[in-house]
């Protein structure tokens, strides 16, 4: 027995289906989705709520709650179960109503005892959440309708329920106290408290047990246990005020959520050695790094089951692309049988798995053929488009449809969404980015540039490559291979102009190596290009998260970042942010920062600095700014500024302070752009704070005043972990700590060291000594490249 779900209206979704007189069968669906009034009992509250939405979370949106789940609060927000509420909204009918025979209203769900008005007629009501609903309004529709969805509190309505059943009881009555929940559940038929599953960093992934009985004929049983999770998924393409376009947004459980995440290719090129223990590494990783979506590759495989099952334990959502990529498909009979059990079968195998929330149809296909990247001549472009369509729409998607209403299905990413549909399901420009999602790839402009970047609705792939480890390449590599020119370094690029492309991109903020000696000038590329791609890939993330709130020149909106790309299949310069094997690169260390629940984030325009305050939290909180500003040459700050009293809106990226720059170095002495460097962050009580956040006013190949930090670290064993004390002279960018070939993982990596004494941990994947790990550590910052 569980206790009632937190509020009496948590789940409305509306459609006004018509059915046209004209023609029998012949109907148009119209939806009522979108924004609705929210009124309780007495009329004292009056708000904005979504439809489909919830109290709760329409309640916490507008400041009137905290989070629910915060300590507490399930208690102290027991009014809103108790009290009446009221979802109304005004609708012009968007046809002539004459030409119609039947008019119904829809509801595809109502939680749950409600009393459905149109245009002050009681067209119908409702008393169970698990059903649809249909009411015919043929004969009270108008031009202009109000319709009213009132409920009642499931929970009085419970009790006078089982108040009217005088022939017997029917136990339980109430369920035990150890639940808090409430009586009478048995008398309606709504959702019982399932904490449902969350994504990760929005509550729990709450499962249940449950175990299938056959019986045969002739008393023959067989069991099955699984496991079953209860959650929602939408995917929204709506219109935006003050944009042209559509959003695209997912909303889980009725909430919107940030994408915050990579794209995952398997693990290696022979699947018999992904074993469970490299899976949990990988995955692991990634929910360490505070994401909460992986992008599986069209280009890869259907992962194992077991991928899936721990993504549905750590809480990470799938974006799954059926195994489609950057190719033309042929559509005969003989393939298209073939694809089509592929995809039944898939489909059927992985549904049952709730971190699976989208069905992808290809990857970059609608691009291919849009922008002609085969050189198709014109004249045969329709035999492509008509193939194109067979496979993903006629085929691919209405397998979909039919095994699985669950969960939304695109037909390529990137692609326009709804508005590709619109334009034959192939857009003329499906990188638009007023539409649907992105891929974007720039090796050339300046990465520390935010204006280079689309403001998209949604960053599905953009990336950077650097190099693995020395460690990691030396286990594939001879040492007449280890130079930044040497054929080996040259044969295990796989992308046109790669190596050339990554020492542009970091010669533009960084002083080249010079170093005579061909092995000590590799060790210090690899590590300067794995700065740079952890520090462009930061500059474009922090750019999309804070573009969540916002509409600029008619774009922004964007609610998914998702990099390329998480992993590598074999030791190689490549997007990843771990190696293959799972090391982590400065990039994943990095995403633990710039993934961070809550983040200030900073740029500059027109010589003024501005800094965002990013939250992926479900309440609003008032936090204290803290900006300093550091001289290369001093262990101290030179200056630092507290701003109390911030709001940092719950789900949202708000401005929170503006400065010109040269008021700012006017603040603190004798600071200039290449001399000092910001530093910034987010503090409040019980333990709430941000990652220190930091900003660069020059190119730091410009800087003034770096001095070699004469690094030291001593490493001793705290029970299954290591603690590393660092100590430093001078401030040092970029301190790098390298554990060698011992597998395990920082705490904290790649960072500007600010302080004198700094204290980070080493969490091992094996078993290993301090003295191991001690004679194998290495330590490296932005002095030591020569």
């Amino acid at each position: 027995m569980h206790a009632f779900g937190p509020a009496p209206a948590c789940a409305l979704s509306v459609l006004l289906l018509l059915v046209a007189l004209w023609r029998v069968g012949s109907t148009e669906v119209h939806s009522l989705q979108g924004s609705w009034r929210l009124s309780n009992g007495n009329g004292s509250l009056v708000l904005g709520g979504d439809v489909p939405g919830c109290v709760h979370t329409a309640l916490l949106r507008h400041g009137l709650i905290q989070d629910p789940y915060h300590r507490f609060n399930d208690l102290a927000y027991a009014w809103i179960s108790l009290d009446n509420w009221t979802y109304s909204r005004d609708f012009k009918t968007p046809f002539d109503i004459r030409t119609w025979q039947k008019v119904s209203l829809v509801f595809d769900g109502v939680d749950t005892v409600a009393q459905i008005v149109v245009n002050n007629v009681t067209v119908g009501r409702t008393d169970n959440m698990f059903n649809r609903y249909s009411f015919d309004i043929t004969n009270v529709i108008k031009e202009v309708n109000a319709i009213h969805v009132n409920f009642v509190s499931a929970v009085w309505y419970a009790a006078e329920q089982s108040k009217n059943h005088e022939a017997y009881k029917v136990p339980p009555e109430c369920p035990p106290p150890v639940q808090k929940g409430q009586c009478h559940v048995n008398f309606i038929r709504k959702a019982a408290a399932l904490e449902t599953w969350w994504p990760r960093g929005h509550g729990n992934q709450t499962g249940y047990n449950m175990t299938t009985t056959f019986i045969a004929d002739g008393g023959c049983k067989i069991e099955k246990h699984s496991k079953v999770y209860f959650r929602t998924v939408e995917l929204v393409e709506e219109p935006i005020p003050g944009s042209p376009g559509l959003s695209f947004y997912f909303r889980i459980n009725g909430l919107p959520i940030f994408m915050k995440g990579s794209n995952w290719i398997p693990a290696d090129s022979f699947q018999d050695r992904v074993t469970s223990k490299r899976l949990r590494i990988l995955l692991q990783s990634a929910a360490d790094a505070n994401m909460n979506m992986l992008r599986v590759w069209g280009g890869g495989i259907y992962e194992q089951d077991e991928f899936y099952e721990m993504c549905n334990e750590l809480g990470i959502m799938i974006w799954q692309d059926f195994m489609f990529a950057v190719a033309l498909y042929p559509t005969d009979h003989s393939f298209l049988d073939s694809v089509r059990a592929e995809i039944t079968h898939q489909v059927k195998r992985l549904k049952s798995h709730p971190s699976i929330i989208l069905w992808s149809g290809n990857n970059e296909n609608e691009a291919a053929i849009a922008y002609n990247w085969f050189s198709i001549p014109s004249a045969k472009k329709s035999v492509y488009a008509d193939d194109y369509v067979t496979l993903y729409v006629k085929n691919i998607r209405e397998i979909v449809i039919a095994e699985d209403e669950t969960r939304p299905f695109i037909t390529s990413s990137p692609t326009n969404g709804l508005e590709s549909a619109k334009e034959g399901w192939l857009a003329h420009a499906p990188y638009d980015t007023h539409f649907g999602d992105n891929h974007y790839y720039n090796y050339v402009s300046d990465c520390w540039d935010w204006t280079t970047f689309p403001r998209t609705r949604f960053a599905s792939e953009y990336g950077f490559q650097s190099w693995p480890s020395f460690s990691a390449l030396a286990q594939v590599s001879s040492e007449e291979d280890w130079s930044y020119t040497s054929n080996f370094s040259l044969h295990r690029q796989h992308h046109a102009n790669g190596n050339d492309q990554m020492l542009h991109q970091a010669g533009l903020h960084f002083k080249l190596p010079q170093e005579g000696d061909p092995l000590k000038n590799f060790k210090q590329s690899i590590y300067l290009t794995q700065i740079m791609q952890a520090q462009c890939i930061k500059s474009q993330t922090e750019f999309y998260r804070r573009s969540q709130s916002e509409i600029i020149n008619g774009e922004g909106r964007t609610m998914g970042a998702l990099y390329w790309q998480l992993n590598d299949i074999w030791q190689a310069p490549s997007w990843a942010s771990l190696e293959y094997g799972g090391k982590w690169k400065m990039l994943h260390y990095f995403a633990q920062r710039f993934f961070a629940p809550l983040l200030p984030v900073a740029y500059e325009d027109k010589d003024a600095l501005y800094i965002y305050g990013i939250s992926d939290l479900h309440a609003d909180y008032e936090l204290t700014l803290r900006v300093s500003l550091h001289d290369w040459g001093l262990t101290e700050p030179v200056c630092t500024l507290a701003k109390e009293g911030v709001l940092i809106k719950g789900g949202a990226a708000v401005p929170i302070y503006k400065e010109p720059i040269s008021d700012l170095l006017k603040q603190c002495g004798n600071c200039t752009r290449q001399s000092c460097v910001v530093t910034f962050s987010l503090e409040g009580e019980e333990e709430l704070s941000s990652p220190s956040n930091y900003h660069f006013l020059s190119s730091l190949k410009d800087a003034v005043g770096l001095k070699n930090p004469q690094l030291l670290a001593s490493v001793s064993q705290e029970g299954d972990q290591f603690q590393i004390i660092l100590e430093a002279t001078a401030i040092a960018p970029f301190v790098w700590l390298d554990a060698g070939n011992i597998p395990g993982r920082f705490s904290d990596n790649g960072f500007l060291l600010t302080e004198k004494r700094r204290v980070i941990l080493f969490y091992p994947w094996e078993t290993t000594s301090a003295k191991e790990l001690e004679k194998s550590l290495s330590l490296t910052s932005l002095t030591d490249i020569s």
